[in-house]
């Protein structure tokens, strides 16, 4: 498919699907595959693997380096039940078993965050370090969560290129980088046949009472123990700045948040050489210091 090229195109790299505890799960990876520690890029709500196409191949010069479709998401198995964050922790660690992966630098982005920093809290020994960009889980604002529901579920339940680009340019900060090829693969994946019951599944954490069972707080975000990295955006259509700063604040071992400029919501996408750049130095600064403990 095009949306591959020319992101990584030039590059060793592996598209296939696995069994992760009974869902049969897609994801990529590149560079060593022989590693046990791997860099995980996790998605945000009705994303996909190929959000990270463009951080992949930097990462995998590197480090072991992965994305997947979480539950329900992309191409990987959709169970006909709500997706609630307990779930989809549990289908990450699942991943992480069935690839091998025993420690993994989590990436999440938006409800990836969310995920990543529930999993970190749930399973401190598999995380090496953690990277939450524009994550969700802290922020409960109505309004928030009413736009989202319904540009997201447009997106899904009147299918059309110009829907779905709807959808995708609330992600950016300037609607030209939205690509003809990203809306081509999202239309795909939104016009699967019963996709509009799994964004239905998919969308539950809209809801507010379902959404309050599941939210982090300061006192489980002061439980993980890993090195971690806030990044945060100045145009994020989700949350200010004020909540990247309050995750800085309740985890124990984060660096300062970073903002980065002229971003909404995929500053992976958005400014993919800054964003390679700074999360390769954090990655990079850990490394060292681990190896100066030994």
């Amino acid at each position: 498919m095009a949306f591959l090229w020319p992101e990584i195109a030039n590059g060793a790299v592996r598209l296939d699907f696995i069994d992760a505890g009974g869902v049969r799960t897609r994801f990529v990876e590149s560079g060593d595959r022989d590693s046990d520690e791997a860099v995980i890029f996790v998605h945000g709500t009705g994303g996909h693997l190929e959000a990270f196409t463009r951080n992949l191949l930097p990462h995998a010069e590197h480090f072991r380096t992965i994305a997947l479709d979480m539950i329900g998401h992309g191409y990987s198995g959709k169970p006909d039940h709500d997706y609630e964050i307990s779930h989809y922790v549990q289908h990450l660690l699942d991943f992480c078993d069935a690839a091998g992966v025993a420690r993994a630098h989590l990436h999440g982005e938006s409800l990836g965050g969310w995920i990543v920093a529930q999993f970190a809290i749930d399973y401190p020994d598999r995380v090496a370090s953690l990277t939450l960009n524009t994550a969700g889980g802290l922020n409960t604002d109505p309004e928030v969560m009413k736009r989202v529901y319904a540009v997201t579920m447009k997106a899904v339940a009147e299918a059309s290129p110009e829907t779905v680009r709807a959808r995708l340019e609330w992600l950016m900060n300037a609607p030209e980088r939205v690509t003809d090829d990203l809306v081509e693969l999202r239309y795909g994946i939104y016009t699967q046949p019963g996709f509009v019951r799994s964004m239905e599944h998919i969308l539950c954490l809209q809801d507010m009472d379902i959404r309050l069972r599941n939210v982090l707080t300061d006192e489980g975000l002061s439980a993980i123990s890993a090195p971690t990295l806030v990044i945060w955006t100045d145009h994020d259509p989700t949350a200010p700045t004020e909540t990247g700063q309050r995750f800085v604040d309740a985890i124990p071992n984060s660096e300062a948040l970073i903002v980065m400029t002229d971003c909404a919501h995929w500053p992976q996408w958005e400014k993919a050489d800054e964003f390679n750049a700074l999360h390769l130095a954090f990655l990079h600064n850990h490394a060292a210091k681990t190896a100066a403990q030994l």
